[in-house]
Order: C-alpha cells, then structure tokens, then sequence
C-alpha cells in the first residue's frame, strides 16, 4: 500500500503494517494522544516523570532577546578576525553541529570542526586542522561533567594559554545547563561568553536549542531561515493535526510498529549532501528506544543492495534533497517496497530544511516510544559504562596499568605477533566450544559470526581514529559479513558511539554481536593531558574495557581485538581474516 502527501513524505508499506498503522491512527485521534502529548502528559508513555522533559515542544528560540544574542554572537566573531570555530563536545553536543558542518561546509562565518574522540591520533588530526591563532573554541555539555569534553577543555585551554597568554579564556565560548560545573568554570575563568540550555530539554533533543544554534551562529548560516523551517514542522506535528495527517505521528507509528512486529532494523539512506544525518538520527533513535530489551536499531552508512540480501527485519527510510534526486536509487527504492519491505521516502527541498526535519524525527521517536512502552527521554544504561571506566582509570597511572587482565571479567582467549583476542568466560566457552579445543583467531571470529541468527545484527566497534581510510576499512567488513550471513550491521567508532548507541547495546534487544576493536598504542603515542593523571589513549583504553565489561555483565556476545601499535596494518588483518572465514 502506498500513501503520499508532501509534509508525511511516501509509505510504501505491506498491507498489514499499513493497517496496523491505520488502526494505531484512529486510536491516537479517538484518545486524543497527540492533545496530550503536547499537553505533556507522561501516561502517553510509562507515567515515569516524561512531562518533565518536553521543553523541545515549544516553538524554538523566538525571537527577541535570546535570538539578538545568537546575532551578536556572529558580529563579534566577524569583528575579531576569527578563522575557526572548535567545538568539544559527545553525543547530542556535537552530532548536529556536525550535521551542519556536513551539510553546509564553510559558510560566510568561521569554518566549524567537531571533535567527539579520545583517541589521541584525532586529537592531534582535530589540532593540526585548526589555526590556534584564529579559533574560537565552543564547549558544549548538557550536564558540564561529561567526561571527554572536560578533558577536551584541559587540553586545548592549556595549549592556547601556551600561544596567546591570559587572553586564552576569552576564546572559549560554553553551551552548558545553568549551575552545571561547566558554567560555573566558564564564569570563573572567564570564557568569553556563556550560552544556557533548557533545564527540561535532554541532549538528543536539544539541536534546536543553544546546542545546535550557537555553532550555526558562528557559521553565519541564517538562523532565522533555519528556525522558521522548524516552527513549520511544529505546526504540521500541532495537536489540532488529526494523526493521519500529522507529518510526526505517521513515521512515529510507522516506527514503532515496525519495530513490534520484528522489522526493527532502521535501515537510512541518505542522499550524499545530508551526510550525517544519518548518525544524528541513530542516536537519537537508539538512545531513546533502546531500553526494557526493546528497541529500533538503527543501520547508518550501510549500502543499499537488492532485496534477497535483507531478511524480513529491515524498515527502509530514505532521506534526500530534492537537488539529489538519482532514478536509479529510486528504482532500487521500488523493488524493496515491491519485494515486501516498508520503504519511507522523505524530500527536503533544499538544506535549510534539515531543523523541520529533525523535529520530524525527535516527535517521531517520542511517538514511537510510547508505541513500544518505553521512555525515551532517559538513559538507564548508559550510567553503568561509567562507572566501569572509572574503576578502571582510578587504579591506573597509565594506559600500561590497564593492562593486567583486560579488564574487569575479560580474559585472554588467543595472542599472535599483531592482535590479541579477549572475551569474558561465559561467552569464551561458547566460542571454544565452537571452534574447537585448540581455537585460531580465525577460528574464533568464525565462531563468533556463525552464531549470528534470523533478526541478529553485527556491530563493529572500533576504538580508532575517525578517518576515510578507517571507514573504508570497516565498511569492508561489514558489507562481506552482510552478504555472508544476510545480518544487518552497524559500525561505531569509539568513544563517540557510548554517547549514542551504547545505550541500546546494553538495554535494547539481545540482538547483537559486538565485535570490538582497540589499540596497544605504541610507545609515546598517548597524549598527556595536563592536570590529569592519565593521557587520551590510557582514558580510550578504559572506556572500550569498562563498556565491554558491561556487556559482559548483561551476557551480550562480544569478543574484543586488540591491534599492537600498528592501527592501519591491524585493522587490515582483520579485514583479511574476516573475509577469509566469510568466504
């Protein structure tokens, strides 16, 4: 069955998801849910404190006194001579400012860079690509603790204090809650200016807030356009919209039923100039759903193939511009929905669109949340990675103390010259067990892709730096796991993806199969941070064992490799390897 209208984009659905979305429909009208979501009434969901966090409903950032801040924000940093805008930042701090940056480029204002990795090779590349003589740092954190951004902000403050002297606080510029940490450094050190965040906002939906508008400021994008494109989002998803013409609604549905119904793999696919948006929409979506082992799992950055390489557990969406229209990619599109699939087809008319289209996507997800009976404005898991990391970094002084044993529950499984295998006991045994009493490190990733069942998916986890070779490199092995074995895969880079699909690897689905991948990093590769007693690699280090030792804890399969020194070569052999035991 197919529907289409401009504002709730074209559904090609199976007949009984289309109906089920119908009836769903009628329910949501004939209840007034959406009067009451907006009313922000918590029983639309668990009843578990969710009114408290809806402040993303309201119309964002009207004009006035906030709104001339933003413009004098962007005259300021016309009139300094600035070149670079830095923003530090993880998870919903920093993933639609890099949407942004994608899909605008360097626009009028300051050419904007985001780092969001520990990973002391990014740290260096995200350096290297700024001019500290010309830049403007933005530090941007919800709860001013996050542990990544913090140590961004020791780093970088202490390096620039090194260059310009004590002018150096007034090139940094914070996005934080009020009464934060954060805000109350940035007040003390004087920062050049301060920029509060909603108290009933939660940061994977504040891209319409400060968080989101403060970079596109120093852009000089036209805020004004972008927020107006919002406002008329808003009004679509209104609650005097009835629920089959409510643009929110629809796709909320369309999730969330999916989602019920085993199609719960979130396939994206996205035209090149709204590149990502694809990862701002997986957090959004996996942090918010993935929790009580139930969840969306969203597919970002996988390629799209014909329809006998999908089992039945894909939901299909496609977001493009309408300058991106490619017949051939559309014709694909047709053969899914034809083959059975629920294919979603969304077109922007052009970039300044991206604000209503986010607020598509996080009224959606709220939607989709109380179809599926959990609350999507909390993170129940994610606290538990942290205080693994923790336990780990307090009795280190370095990354060669975090060595010992791998971790808290991990063990040493296999060992040649140049990868190390570590998988805690419960899971060890099911792998030995599979490849034999004297396993190979082949044999062991063999054991570990074989267990892959209908409705399973792939993760790839690699705690290295986010660069064009890594991906391609990665991409390689999902795709040859994808045709082996018919699972749909994910790939992450570490840390960023604990601050948006951590929390669904941990809470969601009993789906998955994580394969992590970190770094010996060779000597003198680490990092120091100043006033801090380990450097970036030994804190990356503890982050990948504290979340795998979580995983361990909740019996998620997950087997870890660890490269000696070489990343490149590393993640070659075990592109080699994986081919290998797939063919």
């Amino acid at each position: 069955m197919t529907a289409h209208d401009e504002r709730c984009g074209r559904m090609d659905l199976p007949p009984a998801l289309a109906d089920e979305i119908a009836g769903e429909g009628e329910d949501w009208t004939s209840t007034g849910r959406v009067g009451r979501l907006w009313e922000r009434d918590g029983s639309v969901w668990t009843g578990n404190g969710e009114g408290q966090w809806l402040g993303w409903l309201d119309p964002p950032l009207p004009e006035g006194a906030e709104s001339a801040r933003l413009a004098r924000l962007s005259a300021h940093v016309r009139r300094e001579d600035l070149g670079d805008a830095a923003l530090l930042g993880m998870g919903g701090s920093s993933l639609f400012p890099e949407l942004l940056r994608r899909v605008f480029g360097r626009g009028a204002g300051l050419n904007l860079h985001v780092l969001d990795s520990t990973d002391p090779s990014q740290v260096r590349a995200f350096e290297s690509s700024v001019d500290l003589d010309r830049v403007l740092f933005i530090v941007s954190s919800k709860s001013g603790t996050t542990l990544e951004t913090s140590l961004f902000l020791r780093y970088f403050l202490d390096r620039l204090r090194a260059r310009i002297g004590p002018r150096a606080a007034a090139r940094f510029i914070a996005v934080t809650d009020a009464g934060s940490a954060l805000d109350g450094l940035a007040a003390s050190e004087g920062f050049g200016a301060i920029f509060h965040g909603e108290a009933n906002i939660g940061g994977r939906y504040s891209a319409l807030s400060y968080f989101g508008l403060v970079p596109a400021a120093v852009m000089k994008l036209d805020v004004d356009e972008l927020l107006a494109r919002a406002r008329a989002m808003v009004a679509a998803c209104g609650a005097e919209t009835l629920a089959d013409d409510n643009p929110g609604v629809q796709l909320g549905l369309a999730l969330g039923l999916a989602a019920q119904s085993g199609r719960d793999k979130l396939t994206l696919d996205v035209s090149p100039q709204l590149d990502g948006l694809g990862a701002w929409i997986e957090q959004l979506v996996a942090e918010s759903t993935g929790k009580k082992g139930r969840g969306l799992i969203p597919i970002d950055g996988e390629a799209l193939a014909e329809p006998s390489a999908y089992g039945d557990d894909r939901l299909f969406v496609s977001l493009r511009l309408a300058a991106e229209h490619d017949d051939e990619r559309e014709a694909l599109l047709d053969r899914l929905a034809a083959a059975g699939h629920p294919v979603l087809r969304y077109d922007l008319r052009d970039a300044m669109d991206i604000t209503g289209e986010c607020f598509r996507w996080m009224f959606a997800t709220a939607v989709a949340g109380a179809v599926m009976g959990v609350n999507p404005f909390d993170q129940p898991d994610v606290e538990a990675s942290k205080v693994a990391t923790r336990a780990l970094t307090d009795r280190a002084d370095d990354a060669a103390g975090l060595r010992g044993d791998g971790g808290p529950v991990a063990r040493h499984a296999f060992e040649t010259g140049e990868l190390t295998a570590w998988v805690d006991r419960p899971y060890a045994t099911s792998l030995r067990r599979a490849a034999g009493r004297a396993p190979t490190l082949d044999g062991l990733l063999a054991a570990h892709v074989r267990q892959l069942r209908r409705g399973d998916y792939a993760a790839l986890l690699a705690y290295v730096e986010l660069n064009e070779r890594h991906r391609a490199l990665l991409d390689g092995i999902r795709h040859d796991i994808r045709r082996a074995t018919g699972a749909a895969t994910t790939v992450g880079f570490g840390p960023r993806f604990l601050h948006s699909t951590g929390q669904l690897h941990k809470g969601g689905p009993e789906s998955g199969h994580f394969l992590v991948i970190t770094v010996r990093e060779k000597k003198g590769g680490d990092l120091t941070i100043p006033g801090f007693r380990l450097g970036f690699a030994a804190v990356k280090d503890a982050q990948a064992r504290g979340d795998c030792a979580v995983l361990a804890e909740r019996r998620r399969r997950c087997l870890r490799l660890e490269i000696d020194g070489d990343v490149e070569g590393g993640l070659d052999t075990i592109a080699t390897l994986m081919s290998a035991v797939l063919s």
